[in-house]
C-alpha cells in the first residue's frame, strides 16, 4: 500500500521552532517530486515548499520564505518540514505530498496540489501563547 504519513505536529509557542516528517511507505520517494501545504480553518490550502525529484528546484512561498526549510533523506525514505520563527498564522493542518516520477517533475515542482498525486493524512499544528 502506497501511503505517506506526517509526525512531529502538535503545540509551539510564537517564535518556536518546529520539524515535521513525513515518512513514505510502499513505494521511494527518491526521484519523486516532493511538497509540503497546510490549511487553515475557514481557508484554502496553501503550497508552502517544494523540490523537484532530482533536487534541482526548490520552491516557497512567500509566507514562508526564510522561516521555513524543506528537506528528504533518500536514506530514511522521508522528508520534512524545518519550521523556525513560529507565528500564529502558521496554525494549520499540514499536509506532505509526492508525485510520481516524470520528466517534467524531475526537473520542475509546483506549489500547486493539483501536481501531486500521493499525500499524507495531515498533522496539526498549533501556535498559540
Amino acid at each position: 500500500q502506497l501511503q505517506l504519513a506526517e509526525s512531529g505536529g502538535g503545540l509551539v509557542q510564537p517564535g518556536e521552532s518546529l520539524r515535521l516528517s513525513c515518512a513514505a511507505s510502499g513505494f521511494s520517494l527518491e526521484g519523486q517530486a516532493i511538497a509540503w501545504f497546510r490549511q487553515a480553518p475557514g481557508k484554502e490550502r496553501e503550497g508552502l515548499a517544494c523540490i523537484s525529484g532530482w533536487d534541482k528546484m526548490t520552491k516557497y512561498a512567500d509566507s514562508v520564505k526564510s522561516r521555513f526549510t524543506i528537506s528528504r533523506t533518500n536514506a530514511k525514505n522521508a522528508m520534512y518540514l524545518q519550521m523556525n520563527a513560529s507565528e500564529p498564522e502558521d496554525t494549520a493542518v499540514y499536509y506532505c505530498a509526492s508525485r510520481s516520477p516524470s520528466t517534467l517533475s524531475q526537473r520542475i515542482c509546483y506549489l500547486d496540489g493539483t501536481f501531486y498525486d500521493h499525500w499524507g493524512q495531515g498533522a496539526q499544528v498549533t501556535v498559540s501563547s
